[in-house]
């Protein structure tokens, strides 16, 4: 009878403690999609960084930005953005061509500026599409 007790009591614990140790699990799943998101909106942007400065010679970069989250504001998904703004005596066309020779026309905007610079900007899906930033 007395090492009945004792597997009741065992499993009782299990059950108590099944709920905390799920939502622990949880946690631990949701940072990892965070900092696996944060990283391939890091390597997007750098990507994208590196094939600008291959593909146009007189390329100036003047600032480079990058987001992890819901850019658009709707919707529960994680986008990775990546805004860069540059100069080059370069062709809107020309840059476009070499940008949907690597990226879909719809996950890229590319627009010249009064100042005559170039504001482009990436957007693609995150690889933890339903992580907690997209809420």
């Amino acid at each position: 009878m007395g090492n009945f007790i004792k597997h009741l009591k065992r499993t009782f614990i299990v059950i108590l403690l099944l709920p905390l140790i799920l939502i622990f699990v949880y946690i631990i799943f949701e940072i990892f999609g965070m900092c696996v998101n944060h990283i391939s909106t890091a390597n997007q942007t750098n990507k994208l960084q590196d094939i600008l400065e291959n593909k146009i010679g007189d390329i100036k970069f003047i600032d480079i930005y990058s987001e992890t989250g819901n850019t658009s504001g709707t919707g529960n998904h994680v986008d990775c953005l990546s805004k860069i703004t540059f100069s080059t005596e370069m062709q809107i066309g020309e840059i476009n061509n070499i940008l949907s020779e690597i990226y879909d026309n719809d996950d890229f905007i590319l627009n010249k500026d009064d100042s005559g610079n170039y504001k482009l900007k990436l957007c693609t899906s995150a690889p933890f599409g339903d992580n907690i930033e997209g809420h």
